[in-house]
């Protein structure tokens, strides 16, 4: 299943519902935390979303930047401030969308809408960086709860600037795996973080032409990808080889491993 060029876009409408949502959600946040009514302020597209790489069945990811003084209140508490602080958010989401699944998960915030459309919240500190892009601090609920750290605006800027060189192969040839990984593999796990490192690292000198190819002989692009899968990846050192492009952070892979290869095999038929 070769790629095309400019495929698997998010339809208007949808997109519409998701910035509605989007800002509701934003302005309650701010009314709680910042006492403000601004519905774009304090909040940021991440996950796949904010990397340009989502398809229509993604995930939402929302990063929410907090007050400082609110990390050394939920800090302070004795025993798993980090739940607090999730549970906190929570409440405030709930209070705008009352009739709406809304919990907490572990780092996040999760409504689920009966559209299918899904929100993952992440409560957030800003750090400032001398270094690029600042980084952000963020709870984990987890085995008592910690703070973990993540850098999605330089995650951000790398995929866009290597999208760019490639003529906007990178982002399809994201979108393309997300598609099939949703209509043809929904019984496997594959993480959205992993498809676009993967991408990020295997994309090399590879570019959409003038005529809306990435290659003379059809297919060459899609067996690439799998070569370097195979050459790369296919060994025991998979699970600490790939990091986020920008970020340089560890990624994950031990659950995406098995869906990635079936994903880029199909797409070499």
């Amino acid at each position: 299943m070769s790629i095309t060029k400019n495929n698997n876009a998010i339809p208007l409408d949808i997109r519409q519902l998701i910035s509605q949502r989007y800002k509701r959600i934003t302005k309650a946040v701010n009314q709680a935390f910042w006492e403000s009514d601004s519905d774009t302020k304090h909040s940021l597209y991440v996950g796949s979303y904010g990397r340009g790489t989502a398809v229509s069945t993604s995930d939402l990811d929302i990063l929410i930047s907090l007050p400082e003084g609110q990390f050394d209140r939920f800090d302070g508490y004795k025993g798993n401030g980090q739940s607090k602080l999730i549970q906190c958010l929570k409440d405030t989401i709930q209070t705008t969308y009352p009739h709406t699944d809304i919990h907490g998960d572990g780092q996040v915030v999760v409504a689920s809408f009966s559209d299918r459309i899904r929100f993952e919240l992440l409560p957030a500190f800003e750090q400032v960086s001398t270094q690029g892009y600042n980084t952000f601090l963020y709870p984990d609920s987890n085995l008592g709860g910690a703070w973990k750290a993540t850098n999605p605006k330089a995650e951000q800027y790398a995929l866009k600037t290597r999208n760019h060189s490639s003529n906007g192969l990178l982002f399809d040839t994201c979108k393309q795996i997300r598609t099939i990984r949703d209509e043809r593999f929904t019984s496997y796990h594959l993480s959205g973080i992993v498809i676009d490192s993967f991408v990020y690292y295997a994309i090399e000198g590879w570019r959409w032409t003038t005529g809306g190819t990435a290659s003379s002989n059809p297919g060459d692009y899609e067996k690439h990808l799998l070569e370097v899968f195979n050459k790369k990846f296919a060994s025991g050192l998979f699970p600490i080889a790939l990091f986020a492009p920008g970020s340089k952070q560890i990624v994950d892979t031990t659950k995406s491993v098995d869906c990635l290869k079936k994903v880029l095999t199909y797409m070499t038929k």
